[in-house]
């Protein structure tokens, strides 16, 4: 169960939305719209089935994601950003940008020029 707190600032709550390692690269992967439970798993790399789900739902309770759950043999569901979802998604546009800049750099810095495993 999830501790009601009070936030210091706006990037306080934002961060505690989008904390943690993978929230953010599923955020950015539904960007490209709509997507399947396997889907996602594919397109964000060494993340567990587990973790996917837990996250998945994290997004969900916070207004983030949309699940649709198609009642058909085999089962379906679908997830999509929401409103909320995309506010946040722009957000996190010049963040990625900056990551694209300075790749190399942090890599350097923090694994010596070694290529990451």
């Amino acid at each position: 169960m999830k501790v009601k707190r009070e936030y210091s600032c706006g990037l306080d709550a934002a961060v505690d939305v989008i904390g943690g390692k993978w929230k953010a690269l599923i955020l950015w992967e539904l960007h490209h719209g709509t997507a399947r439970f396997a889907e996602l798993r594919r397109r964000v790399p060494g993340i567990s089935e587990k973790v996917l789900v837990q996250q998945l739902r994290e997004m969900e309770a916070d207004g983030l994601v949309h699940r649709e759950v198609f009642h058909e043999v085999p089962p379906r569901v679908e997830y999509s950003m929401t409103d909320l979802g995309r506010t946040l998604n722009t957000a996190l546009l010049p963040l990625g940008e900056w990551g694209e800049e300075n790749m190399s750099g942090i890599s350097e810095r923090r694994w010596g020029g070694e290529p990451a495993a």
